[in-house]
């Protein structure tokens, strides 16, 4: 790995670690804010809304701007706001505090993900993408797991504290370590909306915000699935979570290089109908606990393969917009995560059972696939086409 890459590897893990720990640590915070279990669920929300707001707000405001300096004052963002929330005295002021911190969030991402391509070797642009989403399986696999165990047995303040101090590293290491990329001083911002009307563009929205949505059905529901289907026991959904989290370690590693052999797309739509596959598998097969465990590593390992193709297919589609469409896909995964995280819970509201989250969410992973079909027909139309009939389909 290059050392250039390991400043956008730490972001990636900062980021990772503030997104993800928040879900084990509801409880603690609930307990000391004196607020109930949903109404510190709104800190998810909170944050999740700062990504989807700041992801195409920030990437714009600073389009001008050398990329070493754009991820230096994201990340100084994401350090401050962090902080804060260590600190935040009562609710509101945390729920504040976590809609600025995920203000940076999607930008950082998108920025890093153009910054990673341009500092690949030749044909490895995916594989470097890769290194900086490999922050996030870390995340999930190592920090997630002992941000929880601190806010369990010490306090929940010092997860952000540690959150802030990767903050500070990863600001030290961009400084020190990240080439000084030259401005694009031509860049306007109104031309980056241009992507905002490419059909293409929001094809590839589309199969992020409906596509991954799917992987979204299941992590929300993991706990009661494995506890009442798989028959685990609640001690042990700690360490099943570490197994989904390694298997998205492999997962990010092998979807870097599946979309450096293949074209993007393809790679989007075969990775998006194993995962309506995987998830099937899930509702049949869950009852047997072995067979439970090697579906989870492999649905870990499906939901991450796509991240470095997604973000590589948007890249290519964005033209001259690819720090604003990268920004976005990032807004669309949190779309994803709402999105299946509701549809998903319906079916237990109707009373069916706890293997029907994953239902739905294979009908959204083919929805995905259908988004990239239609997206391989407008790249590739007919050859009996005439140029205007052609034009048209593009």
């Amino acid at each position: 790995m290059k050392k250039s890459l390991l400043p956008l590897l730490l972001g990636g893990l900062g980021i990772g670690t503030t997104e993800f720990v928040m879900m084990g640590l509801l409880q603690d915070i609930a307990s000391d804010l004196h607020v109930t279990i949903p109404e510190a669920g709104h800190l998810i929300s909170a944050y999740a809304l700062g990504v989807v707001v700041g992801a195409p707000l920030l990437v714009m405001m600073s389009v001008k701007h050398a990329p070493k300096k754009i991820l230096l004052a994201l990340m100084l963002i994401f350090t401050v706001f962090n902080a804060l929330s260590a600190f935040s005295p009562g609710p509101m002021t945390l729920l504040m505090a976590r809609f600025f911190a995920g203000l940076p969030h999607g930008a950082f991402f998108g920025v890093g993900s153009v910054v990673a391509s341009r500092l690949a070797d030749k044909g490895k642009q995916a594989q470097a993408i890769a290194v900086m989403f490999s922050g996030l399986t870390i995340a999930n696999l190592v920090m997630v797991p002992i941000g929880t165990w601190i806010g369990h047995h010490l306090l929940w303040r010092y997860t952000f504290g540690l959150v802030a101090v990767i903050g500070v590293i990863t600001l030290l290491a961009l400084k020190l370590w990240l080439p000084a990329l030259p401005a694009n001083e031509n860049a306007d911002p109104k031309k980056e909306l241009e992507v905002l009307k490419n059909p293409k563009a929001w094809l590839v929205i589309a199969i992020t915000a409906v596509g991954t949505g799917g992987m979204f059905a299941w992590i929300s529901y993991i706990s009661p699935l494995m506890t009442e289907i798989s028959h685990f026991s609640q001690d042990s959904v700690s360490w099943i979570m570490v197994l989904a989290g390694f298997g998205m370690i492999v997962g990010n590693l092998i979807g870097g290089k599946l979309a450096d052999r293949f074209q993007p797309v393809y790679t989007c739509a075969g990775l998006l109908l194993c995962m309506a596959v995987n998830l099937l598998a899930i509702h049949y097969f869950s009852g047997y606990q072995f067979v439970s465990l090697f579906l989870t590593f492999m649905t870990g390992a499906l939901s991450m393969m796509i991240a470095a193709p997604i973000q590589i297919l948007m890249i290519n589609t964005s033209g001259d917009s690819e720090m604003l469409g990268a920004a976005l896909i990032q807004a669309a995964f949190n779309i994803g995560n709402s999105l299946g995280a509701f549809l998903g819970g319906l079916p237990i509201v109707m009373g069916y059972g706890f293997t029907y989250p994953v239902v739905v969410g294979a009908c959204m992973a083919v929805v995905g696939v259908g988004f990239a079909v239609r997206l391989i027909k407008m790249q590739n139309p007919p050859v009996n086409m005439n140029a205007s009939e052609q034009k048209l389909a593009a």
